[in-house]
């Protein structure tokens, strides 16, 4: 795989880290700022990564970025390209201020709880001033800096609010000099400490949203033991040293620094936290390893082919994190209610005092009761919905193998009503294997099979390799006097085994010889030619009369052990498959027949450009979408033309960078576990949206109506952020079916494989 396999189809000109956003109109004020900056081309903000994605052109310097972000009142950070995932730490300065503010407002609010100890008016009004503008100053400054910009957000609705209910008691109390003055005081240090404790929960949730980031990136080592290709001697450099071409020497139990190929040794590898296979993968001499993977059992010597960023790790974090900070479509709603949602809220506060005051109610009455509109309107849950979902989404399926490109695949697989299956690569295993072995009347079957594999043992032709796999399957040695091998062009190879001279011989040349075969033989032949198998024979040349036949070996290109699963699954998700193949109608419609898929919905000798046709014309048959599933080059024109193209990872280039989801295994089980983590995650998205619209459409007339005072509506506000988030990590518990189950291993013509035994 190639360096730039997994890499996001647009590359972000910079990405920035903003301080100071509290909610949607936070949003859109930063990405507005940044929007008028001549040459920026596109601007996406997240509010629950704090991070802004800005494409440009070259003319854009990075200081204008951030003066921009920094006039419309909010701090901005350039993160360099390559910097590991910001962590944002835990906030104890935070906490300690919310304890602090916390038992400040206490004696307050203790008559309230039937307690007989009420503090003094003078003593309320110091306890509440403290709280008022020592610990709610950070929302008197977002306000400033909102008003000065000319928008609003939630630290205008918050100051405005607390200092309403704290102006109107200090009012009482002046103006009723020794009297019994009705106070407000609990209620401005009520609203400030919650909703300062409902943002301190809501930063210690959004930091779980960032786990799967996290343990991405705490694979990665720090150094790496290379051997000198000179001296051989083994020495530790820095992880930043290390250059491609050199060897690394990894121990068990060690991750592995680097991409590369074994060049020593032999081993398992953990690549759980990469693909999501569960159980350790054999490695050989030859076979790639993926930094961040995790050692065996055996010393091992890589040859480095990538480093740092441009390793398997670091492309699959880079691609994740570029999914969590692209929008999803339903968010260009949150977009517009959130541009005229504050000034609305700020219209609905005058129109409650003014209505009240008219009805024949009290200043205070009034002036409470818009106190608490403001303050349960706050569009905190509203900013958070859409991408605390994403981010808790499409982590967790990095985590098992499932690599969500974007955004938009997320809202287009839950109308997914078609997928189309390549087949070769896809659905099979991409090369032959033998999946029959068929004997003549009394011949011995272990035998047989152990001087076909014998015949072959020095060929390197797939076919040739797939009889020696059979035979070391079945556990059927091969024998050693083998002698004299020979391999002929386009008919076969012939060898001397002890005193037999015999030969694996391809149909033509079995016509060539005159081999006496059985019938039953010549039946079963025509039976795997007409399913599009290759048919090859075992044919005893060592007697003076006609070559004899001994077995029949057909080869064909076996189903991947979670085919079948996967067909089943989709069709319980309510999804049709369909079949795509530039193979021959035969060996397509058997393949076919053995997963489940009807004969009308196979597509078989498809060039690229047909497939293309065919997602056009399947496109056109539904009112949902449409999702291709591939491998080669030769798919890349249909996972484009797709609404969704789904690749494997173990193919191609071309096909990945086509594609909006990437499965890092090549089980094909994983296809149905995409659409799944996909789905589950817009419905996230949407719970979470339903629950902060109807949120605010039911709090906010109860609110006006009087039915909620202030203190109530700042902690319901600030649960309404919480559980936003804690929905949207639900998602964390979400585990893929695929490889749960033995699998079972088919023949092209839908029987299991029986090795010999």
């Amino acid at each position: 795989m190639s360096s730039t396999s997994l890499e996001p189809r647009e590359t972000p000109a910079a990405d920035f880290s903003i301080g100071g956003m509290t909610c949607a109109s936070c949003v859109r004020r930063v990405e507005k700022a940044l929007g008028k900056v001549p040459g920026v081309q596109a601007v996406s903000v997240n509010l629950a990564t704090e991070k802004a994605t800005v494409h440009a052109d070259a003319t854009v310097s990075r200081d204008q970025l951030v003066a921009a972000v920094t006039k419309a009142g909010y701090e901005a950070t350039f993160i360099e390209p390559e910097a590991p995932p910001v962590v944002q730490p835990a906030n104890n300065r935070e906490i300690a201020a919310v304890a602090v503010s916390a038992l400040l407002t206490l004696p307050l609010v203790l008559p309230m709880l039937g307690v007989p100890v009420e503090p003094g008016a003078w003593v309320s009004l110091a306890l509440a001033s403290v709280v008022q503008f020592v610990f709610g100053a950070r929302f008197y400054v977002g306000g400033f800096k909102a008003v000065r910009a000319g928008e609003g957000n939630m630290d205008l609705l918050i100051a405005l609010g607390t200092s309403a209910a704290w102006g109107l008691s200090v009012y009482e109390l002046f103006a009723h000099p020794g009297q019994s003055a009705h106070l407000y005081f609990e209620a401005s240090a009520v609203v400030i400490t919650l909703v300062r404790l409902g943002k301190w929960l809501e930063a210690r949730a959004k930091r779980q949203t960032t786990d799967a980031i996290r343990a991405l990136d705490a694979l990665r080592p720090e150094r790496a033991r290379i051997r000198d290709a000179a001296s051989g001697v083994e020495h530790e450099v820095a992880l930043a040293d290390v250059r491609v071409g050199d060897t690394a020497i990894v121990r068990p139990g060690e991750r592995m620094p680097v991409d590369g190929v074994i060049r020593e040794g032999r081993t398992h590898v953990d690549e759980s936290l990469i693909t999501g296979e569960s159980l350790p993968v054999a490695k050989e001499t030859g076979a790639n390893v993926t930094a961040g993977s995790i050692n065996g059992e055996g010393a091992i010597a890589v040859e480095t082919t990538a480093t740092g960023a441009e390793t398997t790790l670091a492309r699959i974090i880079r691609l994740v994190e570029s999914a969590q900070a692209e929008k999803a479509p339903i968010q260009k709603l949150v977009d517009r209610v959130s541009a005229v949602f504050v000034p609305t809220i700020l219209v609905i506060a005058v129109v409650v005092v003014v209505g009240w005051m008219g009805a024949g109610a009290g200043v205070e009455t009034a002036v409470l009761n818009a106190v608490a509109v403001l303050v349960i309107a706050c569009p905190c849950a509203l900013g958070l919905a859409t991408p605390a979902a994403i981010m808790a989404g499409t982590g967790i399926a990095a985590r098992h193998g499932v690599l969500i490109k974007d955004p938009l695949a997320l809202e287009l697989a839950y109308k997914i009503k078609i997928v189309a299956f390549d087949k070769t690569g896809t659905l099979t295993v991409g090369r032959p294997s033998m999946i029959a072995f068929e004997v003549a009347d009394g011949i011995d079957r272990i035998e047989a099979l152990g001087l076909a594999a014998s015949v072959q043992r020095l060929s390197d032709h797939p076919l040739a390799r797939a009889v020696v796999v059979a035979s070391n399957e079945a556990g059927v040695p091969l024998l050693k006097d083998t002698s004299d091998s020979k391999a002929l062009a386009g008919r076969g190879v012939e060898a001397r085994v002890g005193s037999r001279k015999l030969a694996v011989a391809s149909a033509r040349w079995l016509d060539e010889l005159h081999a006496v075969s059985s019938a039953r033989l010549l039946d079963k032949a025509q039976e795997f030619q007409r399913l599009g198998n290759t048919v090859s024979w075992l044919v005893d040349l060592s007697h003076d009369h006609a070559p004899q036949v001994l077995a029949l070996l057909a080869f064909g290109d076996a189903l991947k052990p979670g085919a079948r699963a996967a067909i089943v699954r989709l069709r319980a998700m309510g999804i049709e498959s369909v079949l795509l193949t530039g193979d021959n109608p035969g060996s397509a419609q058997s393949v076919a027949a053995s997963l489940g898929i009807a004969a009308d919905k196979v597509h078989a000798s498809m060039l690229p450009a047909d497939k293309a046709h065919v997602i056009a014309a399947l496109k056109s048959s539904t009112d949902g979408a449409v999702a291709m599933a591939g491998d080669g080059i030769n798919d890349a024109p249909a996972l484009a033309a797709a609404d969704i193209g789904i690749a494997m990872a173990t193919g191609t280039d071309v096909a990945i960078e086509a594609a909006g989801i990437t499965l890092m295994r090549g089980d094909p089980a994983l296809v149905a576990d995409a659409i799944d983590i996909a789905r589950r995650t817009y419905r996230k998205i949407q719970q979470n949206l339903a629950w902060a619209f109807v949120f605010n459409v039911i709090g906010i007339p109860l609110a006006a109506l009087g039915w909620l005072n202030p203190m109530l509506a700042g902690a319901a506000m600030a649960f309404s952020s919480v559980s936003v988030i804690t929905n949207a990590l639900l998602l964390r518990t979400w585990r893929p079916q695929a490889g749960r189950t033995a699998p079972e291993s088919l023949t092209a013509d839908g029987k299991a494989i029986t090795r010999p035994a």
